[in-house]
């Protein structure tokens, strides 16, 4: 581009810029646009299984309310033999 008006005035702020654009528009016609692609899949994937850790935590959390709410009943129904009535 040496007949090109723009290389008049050369600051190396704008030699900086130039170049960055030149970058980003090459990476944009080679299709590397794909690493958004792979982010969303692994928020995605994430997101499943903080879904389902969280259902098995329900789960696990009412079971062992069951059960300490039996133990309370047990211990305060308890007869003088000790066995649960």
């Amino acid at each position: 581009m040496p007949n090109s008006p723009f290389r008049a005035v050369s600051h190396p702020a704008i030699d900086f810029l130039v170049t960055f654009l030149r970058g980003r528009i090459q990476r944009a016609r080679s299709g590397e646009l794909d690493r958004g692609a792979s982010a969303v899949e692994w928020v995605i994937i994430s997101a499943v299984v903080v879904a389902i850790v969280g259902v098995v935590a329900a789960v696990i959390n009412m079971a062992l309310k069951e059960g300490a709410d039996k133990v309370t009943k047990c211990i305060e129904g308890a007869d003088e033999n000790g066995t649960c009535k």
